[in-house]
Protein backbone atom coordinates (compact mmCIF):
# COMPACT_ATOMS: atom_id res chain seq x y z
CA UNK A 1 0.00 0.00 0.00
CA UNK A 2 1.34 3.84 -0.84
CA UNK A 3 0.63 5.88 1.84
CA UNK A 4 -0.69 9.86 1.11
CA UNK A 5 -1.01 12.90 3.21
CA UNK A 6 -2.68 15.88 1.87
CA UNK A 7 -0.85 19.26 1.78
CA UNK A 8 -2.54 20.78 5.40
CA UNK A 9 -1.81 20.72 8.80
CA UNK A 10 -2.90 17.54 11.15
CA UNK A 11 -4.04 15.71 7.88
CA UNK A 12 -4.18 12.34 7.98
CA UNK A 13 -2.48 9.37 6.36
CA UNK A 14 -4.53 7.83 3.62
CA UNK A 15 -4.87 4.38 1.39
CA UNK A 16 -6.86 2.24 -0.31
CA UNK A 17 -7.59 -1.37 0.49
CA UNK A 18 -8.18 -3.16 -3.31
CA UNK A 19 -9.53 -6.64 -1.62
CA UNK A 20 -8.92 -9.66 -4.37
CA UNK A 21 -12.22 -11.28 -2.41
CA UNK A 22 -16.12 -9.88 -1.91
CA UNK A 23 -16.12 -7.74 1.12
CA UNK A 24 -18.80 -6.35 3.49
CA UNK A 25 -16.81 -3.55 5.78
CA UNK A 26 -19.68 -3.01 8.43
CA UNK A 27 -20.41 -7.53 8.65
CA UNK A 28 -17.18 -8.06 9.13
CA UNK A 29 -15.45 -5.03 11.01
CA UNK A 30 -18.97 -3.46 12.15
CA UNK A 31 -19.39 -6.65 14.63
CA UNK A 32 -16.07 -5.78 16.50
CA UNK A 33 -18.11 -2.69 18.36
CA UNK A 34 -19.18 -3.65 21.83
CA UNK A 35 -22.85 -1.95 21.97
CA UNK A 36 -23.55 1.21 19.84
CA UNK A 37 -22.41 3.41 22.13
CA UNK A 38 -18.94 1.73 22.26
CA UNK A 39 -16.20 3.95 23.31
CA UNK A 40 -13.71 2.69 20.80
CA UNK A 41 -16.14 2.17 17.59
CA UNK A 42 -18.25 4.39 15.77
CA UNK A 43 -20.04 4.03 12.86
CA UNK A 44 -20.98 7.21 11.25
CA UNK A 45 -22.71 6.91 8.18
CA UNK A 46 -21.03 4.32 5.70
CA UNK A 47 -17.54 4.84 7.36
CA UNK A 48 -16.33 2.76 10.43
CA UNK A 49 -14.54 4.61 13.02
CA UNK A 50 -11.76 2.91 15.54
CA UNK A 51 -9.44 4.10 18.42
CA UNK A 52 -6.52 2.16 18.29
CA UNK A 53 -2.90 2.08 20.61
CA UNK A 54 0.01 1.05 18.06
CA UNK A 55 3.30 0.39 19.31
CA UNK A 56 4.21 4.11 17.97
CA UNK A 57 1.30 5.54 19.50
CA UNK A 58 -2.35 6.14 19.36
CA UNK A 59 -4.36 6.92 16.29
CA UNK A 60 -7.97 6.65 15.15
CA UNK A 61 -9.01 5.02 11.53
CA UNK A 62 -11.99 5.63 9.21
CA UNK A 63 -13.15 2.92 6.67
CA UNK A 64 -15.41 3.65 4.14
CA UNK A 65 -15.74 0.85 1.41
CA UNK A 66 -16.35 2.03 -1.91
CA UNK A 67 -16.79 0.05 -4.91
CA UNK A 68 -15.29 -2.89 -4.01
CA UNK A 69 -12.08 -1.06 -2.53
CA UNK A 70 -11.98 0.10 1.37
CA UNK A 71 -10.71 4.08 1.55
CA UNK A 72 -8.66 4.62 5.09
CA UNK A 73 -7.85 7.95 6.65
CA UNK A 74 -5.74 7.48 9.84
CA UNK A 75 -4.79 10.22 12.40
CA UNK A 76 -2.12 10.69 15.16
CA UNK A 77 1.43 9.08 15.79
CA UNK A 78 0.18 5.26 15.33
CA UNK A 79 -1.54 6.51 12.06
CA UNK A 80 1.15 4.83 9.48
CA UNK A 81 0.72 1.02 11.74
CA UNK A 82 -2.97 2.13 11.84
CA UNK A 83 -3.00 1.36 8.09
CA UNK A 84 -1.32 -0.89 7.86
CA UNK A 85 -3.43 -3.01 9.88
CA UNK A 86 -6.43 -2.62 7.58
CA UNK A 87 -5.83 -5.52 5.56
CA UNK A 88 -5.69 -7.70 8.85
CA UNK A 89 -9.31 -5.83 10.13
CA UNK A 90 -11.18 -6.52 6.68
CA UNK A 91 -9.92 -10.28 6.67
CA UNK A 92 -6.93 -10.11 4.17
CA UNK A 93 -5.55 -13.25 6.22
CA UNK A 94 -8.68 -14.92 7.06
CA UNK A 95 -8.60 -18.67 5.30
CA UNK A 96 -11.80 -20.03 4.62
CA UNK A 97 -10.46 -23.05 2.84
CA UNK A 98 -11.55 -26.50 3.51
CA UNK A 99 -15.13 -24.78 4.19
CA UNK A 100 -18.12 -26.29 2.74
CA UNK A 101 -21.43 -24.59 3.43
CA UNK A 102 -23.50 -27.15 1.41
CA UNK A 103 -22.94 -29.27 4.23
CA UNK A 104 -26.77 -27.82 5.73
CA UNK A 105 -28.87 -25.72 3.69
CA UNK A 106 -29.39 -22.80 5.94
CA UNK A 107 -25.66 -22.25 5.98
CA UNK A 108 -25.26 -22.61 1.86
CA UNK A 109 -28.02 -20.28 1.58
CA UNK A 110 -26.30 -17.66 4.44
CA UNK A 111 -22.84 -17.75 2.38
CA UNK A 112 -24.69 -17.23 -0.87
CA UNK A 113 -26.40 -14.16 0.87
CA UNK A 114 -23.30 -13.10 2.69
CA UNK A 115 -20.09 -13.70 0.13
CA UNK A 116 -18.41 -10.27 2.24
CA UNK A 117 -18.64 -11.81 5.56
CA UNK A 118 -14.91 -12.32 6.79
CA UNK A 119 -13.38 -12.79 10.02
CA UNK A 120 -11.12 -9.64 11.20
CA UNK A 121 -8.36 -9.45 13.16
CA UNK A 122 -6.62 -6.89 15.74
CA UNK A 123 -4.18 -8.57 16.77
CA UNK A 124 -5.21 -6.72 20.46
CA UNK A 125 -5.12 -9.69 22.51
CA UNK A 126 -5.51 -8.06 25.73
CA UNK A 127 -7.65 -5.28 24.80
CA UNK A 128 -10.16 -8.62 23.57
CA UNK A 129 -9.73 -10.28 27.11
CA UNK A 130 -10.27 -7.30 28.46
CA UNK A 131 -14.12 -6.65 27.13
CA UNK A 132 -14.72 -10.47 27.45
CA UNK A 133 -13.85 -11.08 31.16
CA UNK A 134 -16.27 -7.95 31.21
CA UNK A 135 -18.76 -9.89 29.53
CA UNK A 136 -19.06 -13.12 31.87
CA UNK A 137 -21.77 -14.09 33.13
CA UNK A 138 -23.62 -10.98 32.83
CA UNK A 139 -25.63 -9.74 30.60
CA UNK A 140 -25.03 -7.28 27.32
CA UNK A 141 -26.64 -4.56 28.33
CA UNK A 142 -24.88 -4.73 31.28
CA UNK A 143 -21.62 -5.07 29.91
CA UNK A 144 -21.43 -3.15 27.51
CA UNK A 145 -22.44 -0.31 30.22
CA UNK A 146 -19.22 -1.21 32.21
CA UNK A 147 -17.07 -1.04 29.13
CA UNK A 148 -18.43 2.19 28.14
CA UNK A 149 -17.50 3.29 31.49
CA UNK A 150 -14.78 2.29 32.03
CA UNK A 151 -12.94 2.92 28.76
CA UNK A 152 -14.10 6.71 28.50
CA UNK A 153 -12.76 7.47 32.03
CA UNK A 154 -9.53 5.51 31.98
CA UNK A 155 -8.80 4.96 28.74
CA UNK A 156 -7.09 7.91 26.59
CA UNK A 157 -8.81 10.07 23.78
CA UNK A 158 -8.19 8.93 20.37
CA UNK A 159 -6.41 11.97 18.00
CA UNK A 160 -8.49 13.09 15.06
CA UNK A 161 -11.90 14.27 13.43
CA UNK A 162 -13.82 11.63 15.14
CA UNK A 163 -17.78 12.05 15.20
CA UNK A 164 -18.05 12.17 18.92
CA UNK A 165 -15.21 11.29 21.31
CA UNK A 166 -13.25 8.22 20.80
CA UNK A 167 -11.01 6.65 23.72
CA UNK A 168 -8.16 3.90 23.59
CA UNK A 169 -8.61 1.42 25.74
CA UNK A 170 -6.32 1.28 28.81
CA UNK A 171 -2.86 -0.85 28.55
CA UNK A 172 -3.09 -3.98 30.99
CA UNK A 173 -1.04 -1.36 33.91
CA UNK A 174 -3.91 0.94 33.41
CA UNK A 175 -6.62 -1.69 34.05
CA UNK A 176 -4.48 -2.58 37.11
CA UNK A 177 -4.41 1.00 38.27
CA UNK A 178 -8.40 1.57 38.28
CA UNK A 179 -9.10 1.71 41.87
CA UNK A 180 -11.88 -0.12 43.48
CA UNK A 181 -14.75 2.40 43.88
CA UNK A 182 -14.51 2.81 39.65
CA UNK A 183 -15.39 -0.85 39.58
CA UNK A 184 -18.61 -0.80 41.54
CA UNK A 185 -19.86 2.68 40.01
CA UNK A 186 -19.00 0.84 36.58
CA UNK A 187 -21.34 -2.00 38.08
CA UNK A 188 -18.61 -4.40 37.59
CA UNK A 189 -18.59 -7.39 39.96
CA UNK A 190 -16.06 -8.09 42.31
CA UNK A 191 -14.77 -11.51 40.77
CA UNK A 192 -14.82 -10.20 37.52
CA UNK A 193 -12.95 -7.03 38.37
CA UNK A 194 -10.59 -9.60 40.43
CA UNK A 195 -10.51 -11.93 37.05
CA UNK A 196 -9.06 -8.54 34.93
CA UNK A 197 -6.72 -7.31 37.43
CA UNK A 198 -5.46 -10.66 37.54
CA UNK A 199 -4.91 -10.95 34.14
CA UNK A 200 -3.45 -8.06 33.67
CA UNK A 201 -0.56 -8.47 35.84
CA UNK A 202 0.67 -10.86 33.58
CA UNK A 203 -1.05 -8.64 30.66
CA UNK A 204 2.22 -7.93 28.32
CA UNK A 205 3.80 -11.66 28.48
CA UNK A 206 -0.28 -13.39 27.52
CA UNK A 207 -0.34 -11.47 24.51
CA UNK A 208 3.22 -12.19 23.57
CA UNK A 209 2.49 -15.90 24.39
CA UNK A 210 -0.38 -15.85 22.56
CA UNK A 211 0.73 -14.06 19.07
CA UNK A 212 3.49 -16.77 19.22
CA UNK A 213 1.20 -19.76 19.89
CA UNK A 214 1.21 -21.94 16.45
CA UNK A 215 -2.69 -22.61 16.75
CA UNK A 216 -5.74 -22.23 18.44
CA UNK A 217 -5.62 -24.56 21.31
CA UNK A 218 -2.06 -23.33 21.96
CA UNK A 219 -3.58 -20.00 22.29
CA UNK A 220 -6.42 -21.57 24.14
CA UNK A 221 -4.16 -22.98 26.69
CA UNK A 222 -2.14 -19.87 27.27
CA UNK A 223 -5.23 -17.84 28.21
CA UNK A 224 -7.04 -21.02 30.13
CA UNK A 225 -4.02 -20.80 32.21
CA UNK A 226 -4.78 -17.21 33.61
CA UNK A 227 -7.33 -17.62 37.46
CA UNK A 228 -10.77 -16.80 35.81
CA UNK A 229 -10.02 -17.44 32.27
CA UNK A 230 -12.50 -20.29 31.06
CA UNK A 231 -13.39 -21.83 27.23
CA UNK A 232 -15.87 -18.72 26.80
CA UNK A 233 -13.67 -16.22 27.32
CA UNK A 234 -10.75 -17.69 25.45
CA UNK A 235 -12.97 -18.10 22.84
CA UNK A 236 -14.16 -14.64 22.58
CA UNK A 237 -10.90 -13.68 22.49
CA UNK A 238 -9.32 -15.18 20.17
CA UNK A 239 -12.26 -14.47 17.37
CA UNK A 240 -11.94 -10.52 18.08
CA UNK A 241 -7.96 -10.35 18.36
CA UNK A 242 -6.94 -13.27 15.76
CA UNK A 243 -9.91 -14.26 13.55
CA UNK A 244 -9.98 -17.65 14.85
CA UNK A 245 -11.76 -19.72 12.73
CA UNK A 246 -12.71 -22.38 14.58
CA UNK A 247 -13.11 -20.87 18.44
CA UNK A 248 -16.73 -21.67 19.40
CA UNK A 249 -18.28 -20.12 22.50
CA UNK A 250 -19.06 -22.97 24.92
CA UNK A 251 -20.96 -21.41 27.78
CA UNK A 252 -22.39 -18.64 26.08
CA UNK A 253 -25.80 -18.03 27.51
CA UNK A 254 -27.81 -17.74 23.82
CA UNK A 255 -25.39 -19.70 20.98
CA UNK A 256 -25.87 -23.40 21.85
CA UNK A 257 -30.57 -22.61 21.46
CA UNK A 258 -29.62 -20.27 18.48
CA UNK A 259 -27.14 -22.93 16.43
CA UNK A 260 -29.60 -26.27 17.25
CA UNK A 261 -32.69 -24.21 16.79
CA UNK A 262 -31.26 -22.71 13.20
CA UNK A 263 -29.75 -26.59 12.01
CA UNK A 264 -32.35 -28.96 13.54
CA UNK A 265 -35.85 -26.51 14.47
CA UNK A 266 -35.46 -27.22 18.00
CA UNK A 267 -32.79 -25.78 21.19
CA UNK A 268 -29.51 -27.72 21.72
CA UNK A 269 -27.04 -27.22 24.60
CA UNK A 270 -23.39 -26.75 24.35
CA UNK A 271 -22.65 -30.77 23.69
CA UNK A 272 -25.34 -30.72 20.99
CA UNK A 273 -23.93 -27.72 19.56
CA UNK A 274 -20.70 -29.07 19.46
CA UNK A 275 -22.03 -32.10 17.67
CA UNK A 276 -23.80 -30.09 15.27
CA UNK A 277 -20.81 -28.40 14.29
CA UNK A 278 -18.70 -31.49 13.46
CA UNK A 279 -18.81 -31.31 9.92
CA UNK A 280 -17.25 -27.55 9.70
CA UNK A 281 -14.18 -29.03 12.35
CA UNK A 282 -11.27 -25.97 11.83
CA UNK A 283 -13.95 -23.92 10.60
CA UNK A 284 -16.11 -23.87 13.26
CA UNK A 285 -17.02 -20.25 14.25
CA UNK A 286 -17.46 -19.42 10.48
CA UNK A 287 -20.41 -21.86 10.42
CA UNK A 288 -21.78 -19.89 13.60
CA UNK A 289 -21.10 -16.64 11.71
CA UNK A 290 -22.97 -17.12 8.97
CA UNK A 291 -26.09 -18.92 11.32
CA UNK A 292 -26.40 -15.87 12.75
CA UNK A 293 -26.43 -13.74 9.58
CA UNK A 294 -29.03 -16.03 8.27
CA UNK A 295 -31.37 -14.38 10.89
CA UNK A 296 -32.87 -17.61 11.95
CA UNK A 297 -32.98 -17.56 15.87
CA UNK A 298 -35.23 -19.55 18.35
CA UNK A 299 -38.45 -16.99 19.24
CA UNK A 300 -38.21 -15.80 22.61
CA UNK A 301 -39.48 -17.96 25.21
CA UNK A 302 -40.31 -15.38 28.18
CA UNK A 303 -39.03 -12.17 29.25
CA UNK A 304 -35.41 -10.50 29.05
CA UNK A 305 -32.84 -11.67 31.26
CA UNK A 306 -33.55 -8.76 34.20
CA UNK A 307 -29.76 -6.92 34.75
CA UNK A 308 -28.38 -7.51 37.79
CA UNK A 309 -27.24 -4.61 40.07
CA UNK A 310 -24.79 -5.36 42.93
CA UNK A 311 -24.08 -2.29 43.94
CA UNK A 312 -27.38 -2.10 45.95
CA UNK A 313 -26.42 -4.70 48.07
Amino acid sequence: MTLTAEPRERAPLQTTYSPDHPLDLMSTVGVLRRGDKDPTIAIDGAVIWLALRTDAGLASLALRAMRGEVHASAWGPGAAEALDAVPRLCGADDDSAGFDASRHPLIEESARRHPGLRLSRTDRVFEALAGSILEQKVTGLQAYGSWRQLVSRFGERAPGPTPRPLFVPPTAAGWRSIPSWAWHRAGVQPPLSRTLVRAAERGDSVERAVLRASDGPERDRVLTSLPGIGPWTSAETRQRALGDPDAVSVGDYHLAHHVGFALTGSRTDDDGMLELLVPWAGQRQRAVRLILASGVVEPRRGPRLAPEDHRRR
